[in-house]
């Protein structure tokens, strides 16, 4: 009899405890509505003061939730600090103001692209903050936009070097597809800078102005199940765009862009700061992206073109659709881009006109330098297997001799190339940019399903060729591999573009260490493969 009451004693102090605890959390995470600070649902009145108020007041507190309740709440920037949830409420939408001035000045130059001001959500140096609810923040992006009648010009590379000459583009020229032009307009629609322990879920987001979200230096990133519905007319309007940042987790999220989709690239920033425990790291990384649908004007997923190291880096499940480019791998100024894996992928690419970067490619691999006094980057250790793309162009893998490409691995990969709309007005050209000298940005190419150069240790494996009729004469062989070193080809399935005398299903030239083994070339009939200086 003592045991068991001895027993109820003590579970009834601990059930006083848990509910004495579970007072002091609920206080902690009350609830405040920006209605409470003066916040107006009018679609109107601009409310930046009001919303920053309850956030301030939440963060004073200790922490919490900030309630945006159903209504249409125009806004400048929004600062959101440590230990709060900002939740939007079904109905509730977040919309950017149209006055520049309402949102918060940059005072120090931040990837200035033409904008002097913050965008819509702000956070610096934050530590366990979100952005949930099935609510909508939009950034009143198109309204900062010139209409599609008025010519974006900008186009600084050489017309003489692409294929069409000095008609690629010609000034004055309307482009369908944009990019539109545009006077001013707020800068990056949401940034976190050196943010810890992030999550981002079922939020909507549309109409971003400019980048729609950049996470730089940040660490411990969730974002799931959001969506991203952007103007695919707007310049460099990407969609997740990861700087400098480790340990992010992206899932189940639709993000539909007029620029990189999901971006990851290690950019170096004068004066940045170290992290929680005092370090400066060289490497950025570790990141997962699975179950989502992309579609990009630029990139689906774009990794690189920074300065640091990138590394650990997993995709998979992913749907990119009507795009300009699939995946692209970009190493420059001495970056490292290395273990990578992209696996279950559906890829449909075509090209678009205008002054997009890319022309329609599933994948781009590059490691180029792109100043005078730069070199190529590093590309290594990069596994793709299971992967159906359907293009109006081929594959590319670019290297240089002051880069380095090597241990490429492609499995299981099925590719139908087919014409297009601009097939001719566009085509035929690789989209190397950026790269040094200018004039090699955009230049006259002919195109195979697969284009490698300057690569050491690439390996395809079941690789499937389709090409449709009505092509341009500029596709060519299946596959055209220079300057190599060890190449192996194995149980490849498919022919040139035509068959026609002087092409091939595969062109080897300048290398050393090519195997090929059972190959067949279309409808089981002997390949032909073609060896020029190969050891």
């Amino acid at each position: 009899m003592k045991k068991i009451i001895s027993f109820l004693i003590s579970r009834s102090f601990a059930l006083s405890l848990l509910f004495i605890a579970g007072i002091c959390q609920a206080q902690k995470l009350a609830v405040y509505s920006i209605l409470e600070y003066g916040a107006i649902a009018d679609g109107q009145t601009i409310n930046t003061k009001a919303i920053n108020a309850a956030i301030e007041k939440c963060y004073n507190d200790g922490g919490g939730t900030v309630l945006v309740p159903a209504g249409t709440y125009m806004t400048g920037t929004i600062r959101l600090l440590s230990n709060i949830n900002l939740y939007l409420e079904p109905g509730a939408v977040l919309k950017g103001s149209k006055d520049t001035m309402d949102y918060l000045s940059l005072t120090t130059a931040l990837f200035n692209e033409g904008y002097t001001h913050f965008g819509l959500v702000y956070a610096k140096n934050a530590v366990n903050i979100s952005i949930t609810g099935p609510g909508e923040i939009n950034g009143n992006g198109t309204w900062f936009m010139h209409d599609i009648s008025r010519v974006n010009n900008f186009f600084s590379l050489d017309r003489r070097a692409t294929r069409q000459g000095l008609s690629y583009m010609a000034e004055g020229s309307p482009s369908e597809d944009g990019p539109l032009s545009y006077d001013y307009r707020p800068g990056m629609m949401f940034t976190f800078d050196h943010c810890e322990n992030m999550h981002l879920t079922d939020i909507v987001i549309k109409d971003a102005p400019e980048w729609t979200m950049r996470i730089g230096d940040c660490d411990q990133v969730n974002i799931r199940g959001i969506t991203i519905r952007n103007n695919p007319l707007i310049p460099n309007n990407d969609g997740i765009n990861c700087t400098s940042s480790s340990n992010i987790r992206i899932s189940d999220c639709s993000i539909f862009t007029g620029d990189d989709a999901i971006a990851i690239n290690g950019y170096e920033r004068p004066g940045k700061e170290k992290d929680s425990v005092g370090n400066i790291s060289d490497m950025a990384g570790n990141v997962t992206v699975s179950n989502c649908i992309l579609s990009s004007r630029s990139s689906c997923i774009r990794i690189g073109d920074g300065t640091r190291r990138l590394k650990n880096l997993v995709f998979n499940n992913i749907v990119m659709e009507s795009s300009n480019r699939g995946i692209g791998l970009f190493a420059r100024n001495n970056s490292d881009i290395e273990d990578v894996i992209f696996s279950n992928i559906i890829i449909h690419t075509r090209i678009f006109s205008g002054n997009w970067w890319g022309k329609g490619e599933p994948i781009h691999i590059s490691a180029v330098k792109d100043k005078s006094t730069g070199n190529g980057g590093r590309i290594r250790n990069i596994r793709f297997s299971n992967i159906i793309a359907t293009s109006e162009t081929g594959m590319i893998i670019y290297g240089s001799p002051e880069g380095s490409i090597e241990n490429i691995y492609f499995d299981k990969i099925s590719l139908t190339i087919q014409p297009g709309k601009y097939s001719k007005s566009f085509g035929g050209n690789f989209d190397l940019q950026p790269i040094y000298p200018n004039s090699m940005g955009i230049i006259k190419h002919d195109i195979p399903a697969i284009y490698a150069q300057y690569v050491k240790n690439l390996q395809i494996s079941k690789f499937e060729i389709n090409w449709m009729p009505g092509l341009e004469p500029f596709f060519t062989n299946g596959i055209d591999i220079h300057y190599f070193d060890r190449i192996r080809i194995e149980g490849m399935r498919g022919g040139p573009a035509f068959a026609s005398s002087g092409l091939a299903t595969i062109t080897l030239s300048d290398g050393k260490g090519a195997e090929t083994e059972n190959n067949e070339g279309p409808n089981g009939t002997p390949m032909t493969i073609v060896r020029k200086n190969v050891q």
